[in-house]
C-alpha cells in the first residue's frame, strides 16, 4: 500500500497543514499522541512509530476507490453519479418524538433505536452536543442517548473518535453514523482493520448523511456564540425553502435565523476537496427530500444489510415509505456529480496537474475523466 511508512509527521505534512482535514475524527483516540482540541487536530508529544493508523484511515490520504468498494460491498466502485444503489426511495419516520427532535424525516433515529431494541446492534457510534452546542463523539446505547444524539449542529464533530474509543477488545455489535469522509475513512478500516480499535467486522451497519459541507468549530462555534445564547438551543436547522438561511431553535418556540451567505465562510476548508455527497460506501444513505418533500427524507439503500433493516423497520411500521419522483433522482445524481467535478477542480487547482489528484490519485482512468468532465 502507499500509506507504509507514513505516520503522524506525513498525516500533518500531506493533510491537517494543507487545509484538507474534514474533522472525521478517525485519528483520534487509536492514537495516545492525536486529540481534538478547539476544533483542530494536535499533537500531544513527538510519535516514534515508523507508521500509523492515523495516516492510514484518515479519508484524505491516499484512496483505493475500488479497493475500498470491494472490502464494503464485495465489488468494484460503481461509477452511477451517487454510488452502489439497490434501492431509492423516500421515508419518514411515524414517532410523534423522533419527529419532533430528528432531523429532516427523522429516518436516522428511528432506524437505530430499531436495531437496538431488535438486539441487531448494541451500541451506535455517532455526535452528540455538548451544553454548549458543540457536536462530540458519543456511544449511544439506548433509545432515550439516541434521542439526546437527534438532529444536527453542521459542524466538524470528530465523530469517528466514539468509535476509536473503544477497547480494541470489544465484541460489541455497533452502527456507525457518518458523513461520506467518516464513511470513506470506516472503508478503509475495513480494508485494513485498525490495531488499537475493535475489529471492523463488528461494524453491523453503517449509516450515511448525505453532506454538502460542514462548518468549522474552530471559527464558526465563536460566531455562534454571538448569535445566540446556547444553552437555550434545542435545534439547528437549514430548512428548504427559496430564501436558505440556518436556523437555531429554541425551547420556547422562538427561532433565530441568519442568511446562509453569513455562515458560509465558516465552511471548514477541508470539504471543498471532498468529492462524496451521498456517503457511497455506507449501507444505508440518508438526506433530506428536498423543498417539494418537507418533513421526508431519501434514502439510498446500497447492501443487503441496509435492505434488511428498512424492510424491518417497514414490517414494524416505524417508518413511512413512499417512492422518490425520477425528476428528484436525476436531480440528486447531477448534483452528485457536479460535487465530484467541483471538488476535482479544486484539487487540481491546488496542485496544478490534472494528474496530481491528492488522495483521489487512485481513481481509473475512466472514472478520472468523467470527475474532470466539464
Amino acid at each position: 500500500m502507499a500509506d507504509v511508512g507514513k505516520g503522524v509527521k506525513e498525516l500533518f505534512d500531506e493533510v491537517i497543514n494543507q487545509g484538507l482535514c474534514t474533522g472525521c475524527g478517525a485519528c483520534i483516540t487509536g492514537c495516545p499522541y492525536i486529540v481534538a482540541h478547539g476544533g483542530r487536530i494536535v499533537v500531544l508529544d513527538k510519535c516514534t512509530g515508523a507508521e500509523g493508523d492515523c495516516y492510514k484511515h484518515c479519508p484524505r490520504t491516499s484512496f483505493d476507490i475500488d479497493g475500498v468498494s470491494r472490502a464494503v460491498f464485495g465489488t468494484v466502485y460503481c461509477e452511477g453519479g451517487i454510488g452502489r444503489v439497490l434501492d431509492i426511495f423516500m421515508t419518514r419516520t411515524k414517532d410523534p418524538e423522533i419527529k419532533k427532535r430528528g432531523q429532516d424525516g427523522g429516518t436516522v433515529t428511528s432506524l437505530l433505536a430499531l436495531a437496538l431494541q431488535e438486539g441487531l446492534i448494541e451500541v451506535v457510534a455517532c455526535t452528540r452536543m455538548d451544553e454548549d452546542r458543540a457536536p462530540h463523539g458519543y456511544l449511544a446505547r439506548s433509545r432515550r442517548e439516541l434521542l439526546e444524539c437527534a438532529g444536527s449542529s453542521y459542524e466538524a464533530g470528530f465523530g469517528l473518535e466514539a468509535y476509536r474509543s473503544l477497547p480494541k477488545e470489544s465484541t460489541e455489535r455497533l452502527a456507525i453514523v457518518g458523513t461520506g469522509c467518516q464513511i470513506e475513512a470506516v472503508g478503509k478500516m475495513k480494508q485494513c482493520s485498525p490495531k488499537s480499535s475493535p475489529d471492523p467486522q463488528n461494524i453491523g451497519v453503517t449509516l450515511g448523511l448525505f453532506c454538502g459541507w460542514a462548518l468549522s468549530p474552530r471559527t464558526f462555534h465563536p460566531y455562534l456564540k454571538t448569535m445566540c445564547e446556547l444553552s437555550q438551543v434545542c435545534k439547528f436547522d437549514i430548512p428548504h425553502t427559496p430564501h436558505y438561511s440556518f436556523d437555531a431553535h429554541f425551547e420556547n418556540q422562538d427561532i433565530r435565523s441568519v442568511s446562509l451567505d453569513e455562515v458560509k465562510p465558516y465552511i471548514n476548508p477541508g470539504c471543498h476537496y471532498c468529492w462524496d455527497l451521498t456517503a457511497e460506501f455506507s449501507d444505508i444513505s440518508i438526506g433530506s427530500a428536498g423543498s417539494a418533500f418537507p418533513g421526508w427524507n431519501t434514502v439510498l439503500v446500497r447492501s443487503p444489510k441496509g435492505a434488511d433493516l428498512i424492510a424491518l423497520a417497514n414490517r414494524k411500521s416505524i417508518i413511512e415509505i413512499q417512492a422518490l419522483p425520477e425528476k428528484r433522482i436525476k436531480h440528486l445524481k447531477s448534483v452528485a456529480l457536479n460535487r465530484k467535478r467541483a471538488a476535482v477542480k479544486k484539487i487540481t487547482e491546488k496542485t496544478g496537474s490534472e494528474k496530481d489528484l491528492l488522495y483521489l490519485g487512485g481513481l481509473s482512468e475512466s472514472i478520472a475523466h468523467k470527475f474532470l468532465a466539464q
